[in-house]
């Protein structure tokens, strides 16, 4: 499997981009906060590779993107969405699926709000409601978790953060993209998040007709497993949250065969031209 790098200028910033060669369906990858493009390498290096074309993109304050000149814009909810359709629209992507993880999975709800998408997956993202209150009840309390307020992090800080999204599953050059990511994200798209910037994400997910997979690890100590499986989605592939066993909030690095199987899965029965019609006919209802 052969990639190419670019960097693609999206609202006045160099972003970096990955893609595989594949032919098939349009796959875009987003990562989480203090991450980079890299954490896909698992599915990049397999036969998704091959058979779809994977774009993963570095967000803006991450890896070898530009940070913002504008923070208090580019790192909100609608922001960060505004940079990742930018990117699309430079590339040719026309109705990708989108798969988002953690940070990277809101930045997809917002997305399917405003775009159309062929398809959606979310692993590591309670699609919460308006309001701190709201959003708190899909997240699981514990004091790493104050990690995502601070905007300076410490060796020790981004080891812990690094703990917490890849268990024990961390590398040097996870820990190096931790470090390297512009902090003033962390801040800036919590504040946008919790005062319900964008739109009520919970609500999204409940009426938007676009296929929803939700792929989650068994062991996600981020994630309130139970606030997921509670949702009412108004179409969940196979009525059913995925759960991807002995792993945690990052399954697709540390699981990344069985979480390969789940979104191959889901990527061929989006590619079905009559599941794709009655989506479509949804829509315009």
């Amino acid at each position: 499997m052969s990639t190419t790098d670019l960097k693609v200028r999206a609202k006045d910033l160099n972003i970096s981009v990955r893609q595989s060669n594949g032919k098939g369906m349009p796959l875009l990858l987003l990562h989480g906060s203090g991450a980079c493009k890299e954490v896909f390498r698992p599915q990049f290096e397999s036969h998704l590779g091959d058979i779809y074309q994977l774009t993963a993109i570095d967000l803006p304050g991450h890896g070898r993107s530009d940070d913002a000149a504008q923070p208090e814009h580019t790192y909100t909810v609608g922001g960060l969405a505004a940079v990742v359709e930018a990117v699309c629209t430079e590339l040719g992507l026309v109705r990708p699926v989108v798969f988002g993880w953690s940070l990277g999975g809101h930045i997809a709800i917002e997305m399917a709000h405003r775009s159309e998408l062929a398809g959606l997956v979310l692993t590591g993202t309670p699609p919460i409601g308006r309001g701190p209150l709201a959003g708190l009840r899909g997240f699981t309390p514990r004091w790493d978790m104050l990690l995502v307020s601070r905007e300076v992090f410490s060796r020790r800080d981004a080891e812990r953060y690094m703990r917490l999204c890849f268990g024990d599953h961390g590398s040097a050059e996870l820990l190096a993209a931790i470090e390297r990511s512009d902090g003033r994200l962390r801040t800036q798209f919590l504040r946008s998040l919790l005062r319900g910037d964008g739109v009520d994400q919970m609500r999204e997910v409940q009426s938007n007709p676009v296929p929803l997979a939700m792929i989650n690890g068994g062991e996600d100590p981020v994630v309130r497993r139970s606030y997921i499986e509670s949702l009412h989605y108004a179409n969940l592939w196979r009525s059913t949250c995925q759960i991807v066993e002995h792993a945690g909030h990052a399954p697709f690095w540390e699981q990344p065969a069985a979480f390969n199987r789940i979104l191959h899965a889901f990527l061929k029965d989006m590619a079905v031209a009559p599941f794709a019609d009655s989506h479509r006919k949804l829509r315009r209802a």
